[in-house]
């Protein structure tokens, strides 16, 4: 079993604390139809036959950075090649600042363990954490791999950012509601779906054309069934696939997983083991 990163030093009255929506990534990411989905892709053999750079591995809404740092540390393992650059997104600044902590932390034991010959270092390298609105600050068509557990809890309304002031060169929250900051984690407005759906529209240019994946998370109240057909729509040569799913328990916050690419490139034609 793949370690899941310490997130101990997080503050979590400020920052979103992983719950089983983060464990599902983590599941779904690291199952072995999802690893050889990411190793035919991404691999050092597939990278090194056609001169590809470095795949660009993005999280847009990276809370505590449990997920960022599981793909960082584990590349390797996950991608075929540590030769990965990592990315945090994240409109909540102390979620920045808690993500890049994670990751460090995360690698430094990866690290302190490959001291065993019998378990190499194989992490990937982190390049910052952003504090950004979605794929905003993102150059477009350079992410090879979107990971997004957006705010999917259907609300009355999606709250706006507030506004930062600069206090000693620190650029600090003019509100100090904590409520305020974790709300923008969990409330996606209209069938929990509005900033989801926004993200949506943006996929198609942030995405690599050759080889871009995203997988974004959605809950029974986003009428998952309606998201993927909707994305099917989008015509040839896109793919949408369910790759994860939570327990059969009840309750509304039922969650799947879903993998969406451009078909052409030959690995996004692997069945998923849910079908």
């Amino acid at each position: 079993m793949i370690p899941t990163p310490s997130t101990n030093h997080v503050d979590f009255d400020r920052v979103y604390e992983p719950a089983e929506d983060s464990y599902l990534l983590l599941d779904s990411l690291s199952s072995p139809a999802e690893v050889s989905f990411l190793t035919e892709r991404f691999g050092q053999r597939n990278n090194r036959e056609a001169s590809i750079s470095s795949p660009l591995i993005v999280e847009i809404g990276t809370g505590s950075g449990i997920v960022l740092a599981f793909l960082t540390a584990h590349a390797k393992t996950l991608f075929g090649t540590p030769g990965i650059l990592s990315l945090g997104v994240d409109i909540n600044q102390y979620a920045c600042k808690a993500s890049v902590h994670t990751v460090e932390i995360a690698c430094q034991n990866i690290d302190d363990d490959s001291r065993d010959a019998s378990r190499p270092a194989g992490t990937g390298f982190l390049l910052t954490s952003l504090t950004g609105d979605l794929t905003s600050a993102i150059r477009p068509g350079t992410v090879d791999l979107l990971i997004f557990n957006p705010p999917y809890v259907p609300t009355a309304g999606v709250p706006t950012a507030f506004a930062t002031n600069e206090v000693n060169g620190e650029k600090q929250a003019v509100s100090d509601a904590d409520s305020d900051m974790l709300s923008l984690s969990y409330a996606g407005g209209m069938d929990g779906m509005e900033v989801t759906n926004r993200l949506l529209e943006q996929l198609p240019s942030v995405l690599n054309v050759d080889r871009g994946v995203a997988y974004i998370l959605l809950c029974k109240q986003n009428n998952p069934d309606e998201v993927t057909q909707r994305i099917r729509e989008w015509g040839v040569p896109w793919r949408v696939d369910v790759v994860g799913r939570s327990g059969k328990h009840g309750g509304w916050e039922k969650l799947q997983i879903v993998r969406i690419c451009r078909g052409s490139y030959p690995s996004c034609n692997i069945a998923p083991v849910w079908e």
